[in-house]
């Protein structure tokens, strides 16, 4: 008997998922940041197998990897892929599954000696996390033409540019790009995803159709007050900067609680001059802002500003708000998703419609082109973490639905 060739592409697609995972900055666990050796690598190693499919692979200005498949003069083109960079001790889904799973069905749809009517551009974005300058999208930014000069202008922790970066990655001066596409001459994007949530395993489902992204917005909220000696100091005359950030992180948490589906995470807190003798003088406070509805994430957000100014004026210390980064939530294409819908139903016989409350490289993309997003089950719901699972015959499902979806494009 012979087994099913899709079956044994998904079986290879989880293999080259460990070994680009095996692709890292770090030793003994998974970091892959932007424009960094690993980068570097994984763009090879995934190159190599976008040229087994029969692509044509290029690296442009930004470190993003483009495999294109040429269709009929003239004619426009379909968008696939994801991200290649990693948060810190990632898992080896998040990103990556998005860009080798598309290298997998246009590998079968060859093999099946399909001709399609629209040319084909698979894309590895190098940036999407925000880990290295704290600013997400980078790549996709610099794809659709729309990373500005304040883009360029952040720094990571060593002081150095993102244009720096980038010459020094491209050995040659960086000058902004153009969009890579005219908007006319794109028929949408697909971005398949796992899930980073629990809603496909609790329904029992091996994928599901994304309708909406929600919004986001990140910036760092800054408490300063004055240093003083911990010993010395009474209490009622400190101006202590990291108590008052303890608070606004305590406001911020119990104001997500009572207004789901507000989420609201104050992921890192970095205290000046950091040391236990020492009064903190200044905390700067990440903070990530989502909500499916652009209204009520804007409203959060006042709430949040307008208690840290409350909590720093009783506490006598200064508050400021420095904005990172702002998306609107971003609706999938009717068209396209209706379209995916089909494909999911003629695969497990249901389809769900879910939001995401992750930010994608869609938000960004959905300004050149329509968007559609694919789901796919992972262990648990958990992502950002060395344990993130999907399963082979999820990867299978959703290999099989992406290969109808682009067949029934082409029809």
């Amino acid at each position: 008997m012979k087994s099913d060739p899709l079956a044994l592409a998904a079986r290879r697609l989880a293999r080259r998922l460990d070994e680009l995972g095996r692709v890292s900055d770090e030793r003994g666990r998974l970091t892959r940041t932007f424009l960094s050796p690993a980068m570097r690598r994984a763009n090879r190693l995934v190159g190599g197998w976008m040229r087994e499919a029969g692509l044509k692979v290029r690296e442009d200005e930004a470190g993003n990897l483009i495999g294109r498949s040429e269709g009929p003069p003239g004619s426009p083109t379909l968008l696939l892929g994801s991200h290649l960079d990693t948060v810190r001790d990632a898992g080896r889904f998040d990103g990556a599954l998005g860009v080798l799973l598309p290298i997998s069905a246009l590998s079968e749809l060859r093999r099946l000696g399909a001709r399609l009517p629209f040319a084909v551009e698979v894309v590895g974005f190098s940036e999407e996390e925000g880990v290295r300058f704290s600013s997400a999208y980078l790549g996709s930014k610099a794809y659709t033409g729309t990373l500005r000069a304040g883009d360029l202008a952040r720094r990571d922790r060593a002081g150095v540019t993102v244009r720096a970066a980038l010459e020094a990655y491209g050995s040659r001066p960086f000058a902004s790009p153009r969009p890579t596409h005219r908007a006319a001459d794109l028929l949408g994007y697909l971005e398949v995803h796992i899930e980073q949530g629990p809603v496909l395993e609790a329904k029992r489902r091996a994928v599901g159709v994304v309708t909406a992204i929600a919004g986001q917005t990140r910036g760092d909220a800054v408490f300063r007050g004055r240093a003083g000696h911990a010993g010395t100091t009474p209490m009622a005359w400190r101006r202590d900067a990291l108590a008052g950030a303890a608070e606004w992180i305590l406001f911020a948490e119990a104001l997500a609680r009572r207004q789901p589906p507000v989420v609201a995470t104050v992921g890192s807190v970095a205290a000046a001059p950091g040391v236990s003798n020492v009064i903190a003088g200044e905390a700067v406070l990440a903070l990530d802002l989502r909500h499916p509805a652009d209204g009520a994430r804007r409203r959060a957000l006042r709430d949040l500003l307008a208690a840290g100014r409350r909590i720093a004026r009783r506490r006598g210390l200064a508050f400021d708000w420095r904005l990172a980064q702002d998306h609107d939530a971003v609706a999938c294409d009717r068209n396209l998703t209706r379209r995916l819908a089909a494909s999911v139903r003629a695969v497990q016989g249901a389809s769900s419609a879910m939001v995401s409350g992750a930010g994608h490289d869609g938000v960004v993309v959905s300004a050149l082109a329509p968007i559609a997003m694919l789901f796919v089950r992972c262990r648990k719901g958990l992502s950002h973490h060395p344990d993130e699972f999907a399963a082979p015959a999820d990867l299978e499902a959703a290999l099989r639905v992406t290969v109808a979806f682009i067949a029934g494009l082409a029809a």
